[in-house]
């Protein structure tokens, strides 16, 4: 289990805090969607999943672990893999195999089990036909794909991933969907930031930030659904809500707690037949 206690952070001395007394439990194989405005402190909340930051105060344990003795950083970063927004930042080999070798190899793993490893990881990933191509060379969603692929062949428990579909097309979002959906099939939990409300409907826990703290945190149907709420933090529903929270301001008589189409389709063709019995 990943534990967040009372972790508060600033990145000056005496500068107004970046996260406020931040508290979360993350257990193994949760499905856990992070939202808020730009700025609210995301991101600098996953990099204290896996102690690439430590809190000003409180304490982050990973498996009992604190992230706040040394001693424990190689085997917290090896439980908990981070992939960032950009690939490019974490992209370190000339090739995508050699790539996704390049963390098993830091943890000393004999040749055997790194090359089990990474032909794992190309194979969840989807990306076995590249694995001698330059990940440089690929596109923007391939190089997500390698990224994670390159965390994943550390065989983490957690991964949090930093809006892994910004600036992707549909096409290549869906891959990096699918791929979070065979993660969590694996056992392995996510911790899902994200910007696109729709990606993350099928999660346990959703986590509302604002200002550095939760502001909301429930199911997905409880926080999702809370259509003027998200607006003001300006944050978008997911598309389907948003059209039944229109429908309703129209005066029809509409669930608005419906996050996917086939809930919606299902609740509209409900309504139809009950008015034509």
């Amino acid at each position: 289990m990943i534990e967040a206690k009372g972790v508060s952070f600033s990145y000056e001395r005496e500068g107004l805090p970046i996260l406020r007394n931040i508290d979360m439990d993350i257990h193994e194989g949760m499905y856990v969607g992070i939202i808020g405005p730009n700025g609210c402190g995301k991101t600098s909340l996953l990099r204290h999943l896996n102690g690439l930051l430590v809190p000003d105060a409180g304490e982050v344990l990973v498996d009992g672990m604190s992230t706040r003795d040394s001693r424990n950083l190689k085997k917290i970063r090896q439980t908990v893999g981070l992939v960032f927004q950009n690939p490019d930042t974490q992209i370190v080999g000339t090739t995508v195999e050699e790539d996704m070798a390049f963390g098993p190899g830091n943890l000393m793993l004999p040749p055997s089990e790194i090359r089990r490893q990474v032909e794992r990881a190309l194979t969840i990933v989807g990306m076995e036909q590249h694995a001698k191509k330059n990940p440089h060379q690929l596109s923007s969603g391939e190089k997500q794909l390698v990224a994670i692929g390159g965390v994943l062949a550390m065989n983490p428990r957690y991964i949090a991933l930093d809006e892994p579909t910004a600036y992707l097309d549909p096409s290549a979002r869906k891959r990096i969907l699918d791929v979070i959906g065979t993660l969590l099939r694996e056992g392995i939990a996510v911790i899902h930031v994200t910007h696109h409300m729709d990606e993350i409907v099928r999660a346990d826990e959703v986590l509302v930030m604002e200002k550095g703290a939760f502001s909301g945190q429930g199911e997905p149907k409880e926080i999702l659904s809370r259509v003027e709420w998200l607006r003001e933090l300006g944050l978008e529903s997911p598309t389907v809500t948003e059209l039944l929270w229109r429908l309703k301001r129209m005066g029809a008589g509409v669930s608005t707690e419906l996050l996917t189409l086939r809930d919606a389709c299902e609740h509209l063709y409900a309504m139809i037949r009950q008015e034509t019995v």
